[in-house]
């Protein structure tokens, strides 16, 4: 029971560095007059989750580092690994599947970037690995911190609580010009559910793999493969319904792994 009250009390300190810290960030940078869809500028409040967890777990409980997941372990969690490197890849296809089964029409990749489709996939595949300490700065926050803090004991809910608290840090996005949804409430709705379903994917790569890395592999392919593939193959769809065609064979997923008690330590 002290063990559980110690790892609880840092909660309100990390909330309130997570949100603050991100949310300073992405208003101040929109307001300076610089574009959030610029990677670099993104950068400073990427790690605000991170430098939140750091801070708790270092200063305010004390607790340290043992339950972070921060070995890479390779030889025990190479399938995870591999799942979190292709598995945007087979997500892209699935909802090219989606998006033709509702009538939309897939433009080619053939071209994006100066590239055939084929190198510009393997390009992205090859940049993934290289990009996943940067979404480590988010992953050490939520999957390995917060998921970990709230609702001990009871995993479902403490990932579906996380995904929830993930979704609404990223909420001033949407009126900063990082994404435009056509009908913000609808499109933010929608956001929602896509990052409960991926936090429940990026749960199940944590607690099998018992390493944060692969979470945060997986991140960066959702952001650098599945995100960018699926935006070049619907163009000239909405972004709303490009949220929604991406999210439903990602539920699919979830669900899944929900309802087979694959969150369980």
């Amino acid at each position: 029971m002290v063990e559980v009250k110690t790892r609880v009390r840092g909660l309100p300190v990390f909330l309130l560095l997570a949100f603050g810290l991100a949310w300073l960030g992405m208003i101040g940078t929109w307001a300076s007059g610089f574009s959030l869809v610029n990677p670099l500028v993104q950068l400073p409040f990427a790690f605000a989750p991170a430098i939140a967890a750091f801070v708790v777990r270092r200063w305010v409980t004390g607790e340290g580092f043992a339950d972070a997941g921060l070995r890479l372990r390779l030889r025990a969690a190479w399938p995870q690994y591999l799942v979190a490197w292709l598995g945007p890849v087979l997500l892209v296809g699935a909802t090219a599947l989606v998006a033709v089964a509702f009538g939309a029409r897939l433009a080619p990749l053939d071209g994006f970037g100066g590239l055939p489709g084929w190198a510009l996939v393997a390009v992205l595949l090859l940049v993934v690995p290289l990009l996943t300490p940067i979404y480590w700065g988010e992953e050490f926050g939520w999957t390995a911190y917060l998921r970990q803090r709230v609702f001990v004991g009871r995993p479902v809910a403490a990932t579906l609580t996380t995904g929830l608290v993930w979704a609404v840090w990223h909420y001033p996005l949407a009126f900063v010009g990082y994404i435009e949804f056509e009908h913000v409430w609808w499109g933010l709705a929608v956001w929602t559910v896509s990052f409960v379903c991926q936090e429940v994917l990026l749960s199940w790569l944590r607690v099998r793999s018992a390493s944060v890395w692969p979470a945060s592999l997986a991140h960066a392919g959702n952001n650098m493969v599945l995100s960018l593939l699926v935006g070049v193959l619907l163009a000239d769809v909405g972004v709303t319904a490009v949220t929604v065609l991406m999210t439903v064979p990602m539920a699919v997923v979830a669900c899944w792994v929900l309802a087979t008690g694959r969150l369980r330590p």
